[in-house]
């Protein structure tokens, strides 16, 4: 087994006969593309062996989508696009009669209402970003026909280069990503499996020779890193890999793809894949998402990645702006050849390398099935430096390839590609701007000035009639849009924005804004205060550190003790302006409306944004628990192959959820309320 750069040491290991010998058994390009598609159907109980004619790719399915959602929700959906449009509008509408308003009120009465256009500046703001977001899922009205394919046969199929990049991960996951790997339903002198360690791991490697005893197509390589000299992380172990896979018998396969350590491939991972990829010679790339198997029940920190994958995603491959997750993808050998390999440099090759496939003309596929399942960080700092790192990369990808808005790297990129990657990567400011508003909104309420200011009362009940509008409209359109993840994954993933917006700022602005000595740092990924010492592991109920620790470690450490203030100022503020409003006023119709009008204009954003903004408190003071990850598998403890339990692959509906529902519930019926209000009281 191999652990440094030099030929000699890469040899395959012992007893392989002619399994690696490629060049024997290779189909040419001409031969990839001249594979039969059978547009027969099937049902989901179809067996494979039913169609073991070699060369021929099964459409299982016009979609490839068709168990993630189906039946009546497919239809629904399609009213989504009208229903976004429908929602800006009234938003739109909403904002400049609130402008009107407050313009009208400064020229008639000549006061200076800082509160309300402090307000008012808070939801433009908000609002922007949200305009864009909405604008961009409007292309969901652009139809997406992918179909479920199936490589069928176990003669003259492709050949695949598998890797697994690792770097100091636990070895027990690594190895079952690796035997995963291994045990995929493909002939096994057809594609290798090659563990990239970039931990140097002598255990490791010892496993991996044992292993490949039974698995003879598996390889573990290690490269040397020369002290003083650029490593680039995943992208130069990748592009290691490349490199030494043509040194091997036989050279390169003709499809090279690569899992993370933790990802768990499905036994038919290859034989979904690859019909894209052989059915268009055009295709780059063909990735799957990224799905998990041990989030927590109601993800309370928004671990999953279920509204990219299942609605961001989708709709990108619409466009053929499909961006590789990260794992699980595979790529044809002459279009990585094509683009220099791997682009280094960056924190997220992944994306990088998708835009420099479509920005050559080349064109990806997003294969919309459960074909792989890892794990999430188990502890909030690592997830705080994973979604900091994902979102600097995304930063830095557009600023290289010039907010896809010119130049060479995108010359081939059609048009709504460039709009689609240009928007995303505008959006990745958003926690920015979103930030500077979000905690102003506690100094508005603590002034107890109006927040909404009109010159008659007239005025003031069409203000409520077009706040009740938008909130109706957003409910709807939110039940249509979030059809695909689901609609508490789409709730889920609004108050995470929310939440994690401070730890993007801070991310992004030590990136890109601060020079070194105030602070900014190149990589610009959210680091902990001093040091988190030994692990907290909060979601083992046995070994979990206590209250205090928890507190410490996360409030301070992690800083979340701006979301406690920020949660504290806004109830506070809340709190002794409802009461003023109860001493000032002395009738019940201007008590109501001086309590509307200074803190409980609907939908009382504020309590969203509390509730919104509580989730690392609640988090530290009671983390969920995670059974042990050996209890999250089917293991077979003869090859010890395991894959995660069908109960543990998607998000169990939790008490938190309901909480949150219920929350929303309660201000749609009091905006409702208001809204009839203007009826007979108002």
């Amino acid at each position: 087994m191999a652990s440094n750069e030099s030929t000699s040491s890469l040899l395959p290991p012992p007893n392989l006969g002619n399994l690696r010998r490629y060049s024997q058994l290779s189909l040419s390009e001409a031969s990839l593309a001249s594979y039969e598609v059978d547009h027969r159907m099937s049902t989901s109980s179809m067996e494979m062996n039913d169609y073991k004619r070699a060369g021929t790719i099964v459409r299982l399915h016009d979609r490839d989508d068709a168990e993630q959602w189906k039946g009546v929700k497919r239809y629904f959906y399609l009213f989504s696009p009208i229903l976004i449009f429908t929602d800006v509008i009234l938003y739109l509408l909403y904002l400049g009669f609130r402008l009107y308003c407050n313009i009208d009120v400064q020229r008639t009465t000549k006061i200076n209402a800082g509160a309300a256009w402090i307000f008012f500046g808070v939801e433009f703001l908000i609002t922007i970003p949200y305009l864009m977001n909405n604008g961009w899922a409007m292309f969901a009205l652009k139809t997406r026909n992918r179909p479920r394919l199936r490589l069928m046969g176990s003669h003259d199929l492709p050949t695949v280069d598998v890797f697994v990049t690792c770097c100091k991960e636990d070895n027990d996951v690594i190895m079952d990503t690796a035997r995963a790997s291994c045990d995929q339903d493909y002939p096994q002198d057809r594609f290798r499996v090659i563990i990239l360690d970039d931990g140097k791991s002598q255990e490791l490697e010892q496993m991996a020779e044992e292993a490949s005893h039974m698995w003879p197509n598996l390889i573990y390589m290690s490269r040397e890193k020369i002290p003083g000299k650029p490593h680039h992380f995943k992208a130069g172990n990748l592009n290691f890999g490349l490199e030494q896979i043509t040194l091997l018998p036989g050279g390169s396969a003709e499809f090279v793809a690569a899992l993370d350590a933790d990802m768990i491939p499905e036994p038919h991972w290859l034989r979904a894949c690859l019909p894209h990829l052989l059915t268009d010679r055009k295709v780059a790339m063909a990735c799957p998402p990224q799905l998990f198997y041990n989030t927590p029940r109601s993800d309370p920190i928004g671990q999953s990645l279920d509204f990219f994958v299942h609605v961001t995603e989708p709709i990108k491959d619409t466009l053929n702006a499909a961006w590789c997750t990260g794992s699980g993808y595979i790529c044809r050998r002459s279009a990585l050849d094509d683009i220099g390999g791997i682009p280094v440099g960056g924190i997220a090759e992944d994306v990088a390398t998708s835009n420099l496939f479509i920005g050559k003309g080349w064109t990806t596929a997003y294969v919309h099935e459960p074909l792989q399942f890892g794990t999430v960080p188990e502890d909030f700092s690592s997830h705080l430096k994973q979604r900091s790192r994902w979102c600097i990369g995304t930063v830095e990808n557009a600023m290289n390839m010039n907010f896809y808005l010119y130049g060479a790297k995108i010359k081939h990129m059609t048009t709504l590609a460039r709009l689609s990657s240009f928007l995303i990567g505008i959006l990745s400011f958003y926690p920015i701007l979103f930030t500077i508003s979000l905690f102003s909104l506690p100094v508005i309420l603590i002034l107890g000035r109006p927040l909404v200011i009109f010159t008659s009362e007239n005025q003031f009940r069409w203000l409520i009639r077009a706040a009740f509008a938008t909130v109706v409209s957003r409910r709807i359109m939110e039940f249509f849009l979030y059809i695909p993840a689901g609609y508490h994954t789409g709730q889920r993933y609004a108050r995470y924005q929310i939440w994690m917006a401070p730890y993007l700022c801070i991310s992004l602005v030590r990136a890109f804004f601060l020079p070194k000595w105030l602070g900014g740092t190149s990589g610009g990924t959210f680091k902990p205060t001093g040091s988190l010492g030994s692990a907290l592991n909060e979601r083992d109920a046995e070994l979990r550190k206590g209250l205090f620790i928890r507190m410490w470690a996360i409030l301070i450490q992690c800083q979340a003790v701006f979301h406690l203030l920020f949660v504290w100022f806004c109830i506070t503020g809340a709190t002794i302006v409802t009461y003023k409003c109860f001493i000032i006023e002395l009738d019940t119709y201007h008590i109501l409306q001086c309590m509307i009008t200074h803190a409980w204009w609907p939908p009382v954003t504020w309590i969203f944004l509390c509730s919104s903004m509580w989730a690392p408190v609640a988090y530290a003071i009671s983390p969920p628990t995670v059974p042990d990850r050996e209890e999250l598998l089917n293991r077979d403890d003869k090859t010890g192959i395991a894959h995660p339990r069908e109960v543990t692959k998607k998000t169990a509906f939790g008490a938190q959820a309901f909480f949150f529902e219920a929350e929303y519930t309660i201000t749609t019926v009091y905006t409702a309320l208001c809204f009839a209000a203007t009826f007979f009281l108002f």
